[in-house]
């Protein structure tokens, strides 16, 4: 499947009226089709399987080139699984490549979903991620935190892990005094599912911080940590 050949499959799956309401929904100047989520999860799975990874990743380049929105997150979703053999590398770098190009969420989350499994795979991989916190872009510094959820959620982490979560802790805190509505949501996003598994980290950090954060995230990050 060419990348043309995908954006036809896509035009035709599509639903005009859906698409008005999605522009209108994610308020990008983009093109929407009108394909739910779960047909593109359906087609993008097909295509992890019938296709080599060479041929997946020239598709998925061309979707994103396409500026799509349907077509950037199948983009996306044709890179996410947890292991790419044989050699993850260019995955990797792909999805690197398309982040200076965020500029709305779901397009963003759905790439940083795809680049969840390529960080798990290879965790130095954080240190490229690191430099993002100082980006102009402010959805590339978004990027640093939801890229790196993963280490929100485990219920055992090692001692390496740990460190990675002190560490985007880190700049999560350096984040604090940035008031943008997305980098607050951010910061929320990330305390709040790091509650669920080491909410004294999370208590920690609000009492560090949490006076000087917005206070709809003070309050979101907060939400589920136990009583």
């Amino acid at each position: 499947m060419t990348p043309q050949d995908a954006l036809d499959w896509l035009q035709a799956q599509g639903n005009p009226q859906k698409a008005a309401e999605m522009a209108a929904y994610h308020k990008v100047d983009r093109p929407y089709v009108g394909v739910a989520n779960p047909v593109l999860d359906a087609k993008a799975r097909e295509l992890r399987q019938t296709l080599t990874l060479a041929d997946r990743l020239t598709l998925a380049d061309g979707l994103w080139a396409s500026n799509g929105h349907e077509a950037r997150i199948m983009a996306a979703k044709l890179l996410t699984q947890a292991r790419i053999k044989p050699d993850d590398t260019e995955a990797w770098n792909l999805i690197v490549r398309w982040v200076p190009d965020f500029d709305a969420w779901a397009v963003a989350d759905h790439a940083c979903m795809a680049g969840h499994r390529r960080l798990l795979a290879d965790p130095t991989r954080v240190d490229q991620v690191e430099p993002w916190t100082q980006s102009d872009h402010m959805w590339t510094r978004r990027a640093a935190l939801v890229i790196t959820l993963p280490w929100t959620k485990q219920n055992h982490p090692s001692a390496d892990d740990l460190a990675i979560r002190d560490r985007v802790l880190g700049w999560a805190a350096g984040y604090v005094p940035d008031h943008d509505w997305f980098i607050q949501k951010a910061i929320a996003w990330w305390l709040r599912e790091l509650s669920k598994h080491d909410p004294e980290r999370v208590r920690s950090f609000l009492a560090q911080h949490g006076e000087c954060l917005k206070p709809f995230a003070r309050k979101e990050a907060a939400r589920k940590l136990p009583d």
